[in-house]
């Protein structure tokens, strides 16, 4: 059975950004992506697994091979997330510039 794990901690960690990334350029096997590291082929295994796990990438066999690609459209979880803050935030900006102009006036 799949395990599902949080996008965000998949994103949270540089070394999958940084494979995420390479895969937004090109389909990579697991060995192309591992020499880019200073870190073990079994560790850089482990973050293609979380990220597969994730669903922010596809795994799919060529022959012996098994080549990774990304699947953006899972980060629409995280945009979505960050949108409604950003909403937020921008309110808050209004209302403090809508203040500040009424406190110029008075001055």
């Amino acid at each position: 059975m799949m395990q599902t794990r949080d996008i965000f901690q998949a994103i949270a960690d540089p070394t999958r950004r940084q494979i995420i990334g390479m895969l937004a350029q090109k389909s990579l096997n697991v060995n192309a992506i591992a020499q880019e590291f200073d870190i073990t082929r079994q560790a850089v295994s482990l973050h293609v697994q979380y990220l597969d796990d994730c669903g922010l990438i596809v795994i799919k066999k060529q022959g012996r091979e098994r080549y990774c690609e990304a699947k953006l459209e899972k980060l629409s979880e995280v945009t979505d997330w960050v949108d409604q803050y950003r909403k937020f935030c921008d309110n808050k900006l209004d209302s403090l510039e809508s203040y500040l102009a009424k406190i110029k006036q008075k001055g």
